[in-house]
């Protein structure tokens, strides 16, 4: 067992943990932060996606102890102070950008990401940014249109699928 210390979505946590703990496990079970999901294990879904010091991973390719140190944020994170949905997770609502829900934590986490790096990507470089993320309900169509619509761009020039 090692004790790590991370920051997570604010808050400073410390924590022993195994040496093959996966950080889904560490935040689902030692946190119980479960909005990420597990969806594949295998980094194939991109359920999981959360951001280490900036940059998004999928936590189930990360264990644990390598976040020592680390400022992390999960979709538990990514609402407003006075917790109402921050613009992208707004988004997604008002574009019915999700069905089921699973794979959602990820697509806005992934979001964040593309938008963090591109405030105004067109479609096409939307649709390659969430190639690592896997949605079974959707079809994807809705997802551009959310995270369009959340980087203040019009959505009425996607076209219809």
């Amino acid at each position: 067992m090692t004790k790590v210390t991370m920051t997570v979505n604010g808050k400073t946590v410390a924590k022993e943990v195994r040496g093959n703990m996966l950080m889904t496990e560490f935040l689902r079970d030692e946190l119980h932060l479960t909005g990420t999901h597990v969806g594949c294990d295998t980094s194939q879904c991109g359920a999981c996606v959360i951001h280490v010091n900036g940059q998004d991973v999928k936590a189930c390719t990360m264990f644990a102890g390598e976040a020592e140190g680390a400022e992390v944020a999960t979709i538990e994170g990514m609402a407003n102070a006075d917790g109402s949905l921050n613009t992208i997770q707004q988004a997604f609502q008002d574009y019915h950008g999700l069905q089921c829900g699973f794979c959602t934590p990820g697509m806005v986490m992934t979001a964040a990401a593309l938008l963090r790096d591109n405030p105004k990507p067109s479609e096409t470089e939307i649709r390659d940014y969430l190639e690592g993320n896997i949605c079974r309900c959707t079809g994807y169509h809705n997802i551009v249109k959310a995270i369009m619509a959340a980087s203040g761009q019009d959505v009425s020039a996607i076209a219809a699928e």
